[in-house]
């Protein structure tokens, strides 16, 4: 049988008198609600957290309106009514099966925005080859067009 160990418990009482400044405050903060846009610059200053009781960005300045085509077939459970800055495969270069202004799943695939390019040719689209049931408009990341692409990047390195 091993021996006992007699374990001694030591209790450490803290109290509030400590020599601190700030003595008796509570570390939490009042959080306001703030109800006008007037009241946001005078709370910056003077406070970390505030909640704002209505949307900052309603000024029509700051807001635009998509851009993108209406489209009749649409999902009526979801609209986008406003947009804040640019959209990385409507505003800059983008493959087409990527467009957001035509998507590849519901548009015909040979339609293309100013800024689509041909994935297999890496050339503004349209390209030679975009148009037709084999045309470079039907292509997307998947293994076949992959081989496409690469056997054509070949080509125009040896050009």
């Amino acid at each position: 049988m091993a021996p006992k160990i007699e374990v001694k418990q030591e209790v450490i009482e803290i109290n509030d008198s400590s020599t601190s400044p700030v003595q008796n405050t509570s570390p939490l903060k009042p959080i306001f609600c703030l109800k006008n846009r007037d009241e946001i610059e005078k709370f910056e200053e003077k406070e970390e957290c505030f909640i704002l009781e209505f949307d900052p960005y309603s000024n029509p300045d700051v807001l635009r309106l998509p851009s993108a085509v209406i489209d009749d077939n649409v999902d009526a459970d979801l609209s986008v009514v406003a947009e804040k800055g640019q959209v990385a495969c409507r505003d800059y270069p983008h493959p087409r099966n990527t467009c957001a202004r035509f998507p590849f799943e519901k548009t015909p695939h040979d339609k293309h925005c100013e800024m689509c390019y041909c994935y297999v040719c890496d050339l503004a689209a349209p390209c030679l080859k975009w148009a037709g049931a084999a045309g470079h408009c039907h292509a997307y990341n998947n293994e076949a067009w992959d081989e496409e692409r690469r056997v054509t990047r070949q080509l125009t390195k040896t050009v």
